[in-house]
């Protein structure tokens, strides 16, 4: 079993833990928690031994083995994907060649009845037993399996990883976590750099994992679908209880509900003794009583009411200028990247105070098209565009156009016209950025606070033209309810790109599907495009069958 034993760390002149404990059994999946800033990614690090707190301890069994996913990686690996993923089986490797070894050197002995002979069958044998334990018989079909659910296709497989992208390469390390028997594996953020395709497809791999999960994700369906345990962050403290997160929030809000009561209850009993004590003490007659209510007072648990961190964006979307009917309409749009085409032909349109939602598996084309649409990239083909569009667009490396040397009043006061300039303080505010928060540099913003500054900056322009690509990466989950509830409002017309489903749901009214350079149009949300895939599945299966 992993013990976190009374840790302690300060960060930033607070405590980001104070002496917090977790256990973690080995069919535990844990969700860990909390809003942005509050120790969540600290705590990975702290138990992988990246990071050491300033009191307490981690302790686990001799032998066990971590795995970890950081949120970011950096890597100057030229291997091929299969070959990069195959890479975290060394210990599968070395038994094969011992295996190897262990095999060459009876075929080549002929004393038959020596105690060293017998010592080789002995070490063959164990070899071999630990090597099909470890599932080694098989591993080139894991290989292929784990590689194709996280969306590479076997053409990728001997393509080297210099040539995929950042969340690409992610992938091929979460590959190889998944590949390792590790005891725990732990994972920042693992949906951030995947589709909703692989998101599912992790859901079901990690839900028969033979070891502990401890998983940070503000994705709360994803959450729910795998972890039976929740762990809270939140000022310095944990909360943790044995459900999944959307039960651990009735069970936590019920908590406090009945905390706050007994809390009150004692207040008023605590008021009533105080009133009698001041009332009587001065009375001989009443002074020994009184004197006994002080004692009882003394003696009393005081009821502690947990400290929360209530802060959140607060912003609604400026009316927005009126547009022409038509926003936009592409007809006969192709794109390539050198010799790779990813749009074909594609015919979309979008009308004003329509609000669309793009899917599909990464490199299919929806940040393409966005882009396109965006007017920052070029193609073939035409695009017709609308009037008086005043276009928001917030691309997935929105926040690398930041001016790191910037400070984050500054990024706003520069993009601040007219009489905007008189509310940058308090647009600055409703995004959490207030105090000395707004003097920090943005190069040493996190990345929820480098994306809250961008979409800060975008809303100092009249929109009635939304392209939002993945706003919510790095967002926690009041974050997230905020933007949704203003995206919700916006009479405007809006295109967003996202794989968090419980974000999607409900936002849009059309989905368009990309693949394989084509773009196929759903009526409904995501939820209803996710059920209507799932019959198209079923017939798939069906058509399958009756032709074998």
């Amino acid at each position: 079993m992993l013990n976190v034993q009374n840790i302690s760390i300060h960060f930033g002149g607070r405590y980001l833990f104070d002496n917090v404990s977790i256990s973690v059994g080995e069919d535990d999946r844990i969700g860990l928690i909390g809003r942005n800033g509050t120790g969540k990614s600290t705590m990975l690090k702290l138990i992988c031994g990246l990071e050491s707190p300033e009191s307490g301890k981690v302790s686990m069994p001799n032998g066990y083995k971590i795995g970890y996913l950081p949120q970011e990686i950096k890597t100057d690996s030229i291997k091929p994907i299969y070959e990069e993923a195959e890479s975290a089986l060394e210990d599968l490797k070395k038994l094969e060649a011992d295996i190897n070894r262990y095999s060459k050197e009876l075929e080549e002995r002929t004393d038959y009845e020596s105690d060293e002979y017998m010592k080789i069958i002995e070490n063959l044998t164990d070899a071999s037993e630990v090597y099909h334990h470890m599932g080694g018989q098989s591993i080139e079909a894991e290989i292929e399996k784990v590689l194709i659910g996280l969306g590479f296709d076997r053409s990728d497989f001997t393509r080297g990883m210099n040539e995929f992208s950042g969340g690409w390469q992610m992938r091929v390390y979460l590959a190889k976590i998944l590949l390792t028997r590790n005891d725990c594996i732990l994972l920042d953020e693992p949906t951030n750099h995947l589709d909703i395709e692989s998101i599912r497809w992790l859901e079901v791999f990690l839900k028969t994992y033979p070891g502990a999960i401890m998983i940070v994700s503000h994705d709360r369906r994803f959450l729910d679908n795998i972890t039976n345990r929740t762990i809270e962050f939140s000022l310095g403290k944990i909360y943790d209880m044995p459900y999944p997160y959307s039960r651990f929030v009735v069970e936590r809000s019920s908590h406090k509900e009945l905390q706050m009561a007994a809390y009150n209850n004692q207040q008023k009993q605590i008021a009533q003794q105080e009133r009698f004590i001041d009332r009587f003490k001065a009375k001989a007659s009443f002074a020994s009583r009184a004197q006994s209510k002080v004692k009882q007072l003394e003696k009393m648990d005081i009821i502690e009411v947990e400290e929360e961190d209530l802060s959140k964006m607060r912003f609604t979307f400026a009316e927005p200028p009126r547009s022409s009917r038509l926003i936009f309409e592409t007809k006969d749009l192709c794109k390539r990247y050198d010799e790779k085409l990813i749009l074909n032909n594609i015919e979309f349109s979008l009308e004003r105070g329509e609000k669309v939602c793009f899917v599909g598996k990464n490199g299919e084309g929806k940040s393409t098209l966005s882009k396109v649409l965006a007017g920052v990239l070029d193609y073939t083909g035409t695009v017709e565009f609308g009037t008086n569009l005043h276009l928001g667009y917030f691309s997935q490396h929105q926040a690398e156009s930041l001016d790191p040397a910037a400070t984050v009043f500054e990024t706003i006061d520069n993009a601040a016209q007219g009489d905007m300039r008189k509310k940058v303080r308090s647009m600055l505010g409703a995004f959490l950025f207030s105090g000395a928060s707004v003097d920090k540099k943005v190069g040493v913003l996190s990345g929820g606070e480098k994306s809250r500054l961008s979409i800060c900056k975008m809303l100092f322009q009249p929109i009635n033209v939304l392209i939002l690509d993945e706003p919510t990466n790095h967002f926690d989950m009041l974050s997230k309810d905020v933007l949704k509830n203003a995206l919700m409002d916006f009479t405007g017309a809006m295109i967003i790109v996202s794989h968090d489903r419980d974000f999607l749901q409900g936002l849009t009214t059309k989905t368009i599907e990309f693949k394989k350079g084509a773009i196929k149009e759903y009526m409904g949300d995501i939820n209803e495009f996710l059920e209507q895939q799932q019959i198209d599945s079923l017939d798939l299966l069906e058509t399958s069958r009756r032709n074998k």
